[in-house]
C-alpha cells in the first residue's frame, strides 16, 4: 500500500525545515510559498513561527490547520 493524500484533511506543517533541495511536502517554507500555510503563522530563518510572538506548539497548529 503507497502513501496517499487523506481527503479533507489539512496538512500539518513541520515546525523547522529540513534543508532538503527537494523540499518534502510538510515543509513550511514550501508551504508559505503555496499559500497552504495556517493563518497566523509564518516562517524565519527556516523555522516556523506565529505571527503574534507566541511559542507554537503542535496542538495549536493541528488546531489552526
Amino acid at each position: 500500500m503507497g502513501k496517499g493524500k487523506k481527503a479533507g484533511k489539512a496538512r500539518i506543517p513541520k515546525t523547522k525545515c529540513c534543508v532538503k533541495k527537494s523540499r518534502c511536502g510538510r515543509c513550511p517554507i514550501r508551504m508559505l510559498k503555496e499559500g497552504t500555510l495556517p493563518e497566523g503563522y509564518t516562517v524565519k530563518k527556516r523555522e516556523l513561527v506565529r505571527l503574534d510572538g507566541k511559542k507554537v506548539t503542535k496542538k495549536k497548529l493541528a488546531k489552526a490547520a
